[in-house]
This record gives structure tokens, C-alpha cells and sequence, in this order.
């Protein structure tokens, strides 16, 4: 296993000592790559947000094309957002 040298801020340096001193974890190694673990799972969460977020704008860019959208006044967009919510949240409901 490759050995890396890291610099740790004083905080991060007392934080470390004190998990490994509770016993929750056996050494620093242990809790940098349990760290480095939980930063792999969040990259992988953003990832897929990300992936979500574009297929979506790809699809609402299609139902643009395709004329699949209503136009809102200003003063009754609030309305029709709120209207929005209470369909997705039935729809949520009927799903479970």
C-alpha cells in the first residue's frame, strides 16, 4: 500500500488523535481513509445529481421543441408553482 505524508491543521490534527484515542478507530490511517471514503460517496452523489439535473433540462428543452409547455403570467406564477407542488406530492403519495 502506497504511503503518502499529509499535513494537518492543528484542529485536524486533534480531531484525529481523538477518534483514534475513543477506539472507534485503530490508527490515523483508519480514519483518513474512512474520510477519504465519505468524500468518494459524496463525489458519486454529486455525479448523479449532476446527471439528473442534465436529463432533466434535456428533457424540458425537448418538450420545448415539441410544444409541450404553458405560458404563466408573472403575477400567476406562484399559483402555478404551488399547484405544481401539491400534483408531485399526490403523485409522491400514490407512488409509496
Amino acid at each position: 500500500m502506497p504511503t503518502r505524508n499529509v499535513v494537518l491543521s492543528e484542529h485536524q490534527q486533534r480531531f484525529v488523535e481523538a477518534l483514534v484515542k475513543s477506539g472507534r478507530y485503530q490508527n490515523v490511517s483508519e480514519v483518513l481513509r474512512d474520510g477519504l471514503r465519505l468524500v468518494e460517496e459524496r463525489e458519486r452523489i454529486e455525479d448523479a445529481k449532476l446527471e439528473a439535473l442534465k436529463q432533466a433540462a434535456r428533457q424540458g428543452w425537448a418538450d420545448v421543441s415539441a410544444g409541450r409547455y404553458a405560458d404563466v403570467a408573472d403575477d400567476q406564477l406562484e399559483d402555478f408553482v404551488g399547484q405544481l407542488g401539491l400534483r408531485a406530492a399526490q403523485a409522491a403519495k400514490t407512488a409509496i
